[in-house]
């Protein structure tokens, strides 16, 4: 009785069609019938942010109005209190709610070229981290600057309260609901050359002063004379995590 036999070739065939049809099902079990190879969700996402950055912006402008308000009324209520109204507007001084103008420092930091090579001989090629700003960047000027005994801060358009936060994602700042992209601008109003020295003498910019030479990232201390650092705007009301009910 003569037998047939399924040759190998033609079992390795049959083989890949069956893998090929099960990879077929399990991509468009996964997606649900959509395109996974694409984008569009971190695009979507990209525009959802923005869109809710020009909403927080609507709506900060909108509370200002309404503390310029508030902050009328409560002069106009309270005329025969000239020690209170001293007492309120040192406290507002304090807090960053009110312009401040003097001598001031600006430090501008920038990403280097994508396409950026060592510029120091011996260098290894630079890694993307290597070439872009990061949060603790950020972080060691405003925190080098409050050490040499800045009155304010303001970061691009924003001044800083006690309560502001600094947060990068990827080339991104996210300050107070709004949205930046570099170059960086840090201005602090005070002694020029008390922030100068506390420039100079903090370790971690002396590490990111490091990848300025080595890889062209930006670094720039300009000074200034009768600058105005605008008042802070933004809500004052703490908010914290609270237990899921």
């Amino acid at each position: 009785m003569r037998v047939n036999r399924i040759r190998p070739a033609r079992l390795g065939t049959i083989t890949v069609f069956a893998l090929a049809g099960l990879l077929f099902w399990v991509s468009f079990s996964v997606s649900g019938g959509s395109n996974i190879r694409t984008d569009d969700s971190l695009l979507q996402m990209s525009d959802l942010i923005r869109e809710r950055g020009r909403d927080n912006a609507r709506l900060e402008s909108d509370a200002a109005e309404l503390r310029a308000e508030v902050d009328a009324l409560t002069k106009r209520e309270n005329p025969a209190d000239p020690a209170g109204s001293e007492r309120l507007a040192r406290v507002e001084d304090a807090a960053g709610l009110s312009e401040l103008t003097g001598d001031a420092l600006t430090v501008t930091l920038t990403d280097a070229p994508a396409d950026a090579v060592p510029l120091l001989p011996g260098l290894p090629d630079p890694l993307p981290n290597d070439l872009v700003i990061h949060q603790q960047d950020l972080q060691a000027v405003i925190n080098a600057l409050w050490a040499g005994g800045a009155e304010g801060i303001q970061v691009m358009d924003q001044r800083l309260i006690s309560t502001s936060a600094v947060r990068c994602v990827g080339n991104t700042l996210i300050l107070q609901g709004q949205l930046y992209s570099p170059p960086y601008t840090v201005t602090a109003v005070g002694d020029r050359d008390a922030l100068r020295s506390a420039l100079d003498e903090d370790p971690t910019i002396q590490n990111y002063r490091a990848y300025v030479d080595a890889y062209g990232l930006g670094w720039k201390v300009e000074e200034g004379t009768d600058v105005t650092l605008p008042a802070y705007t933004g809500s004052t009301a703490l908010q914290y995590a609270g237990p899921a009910e």
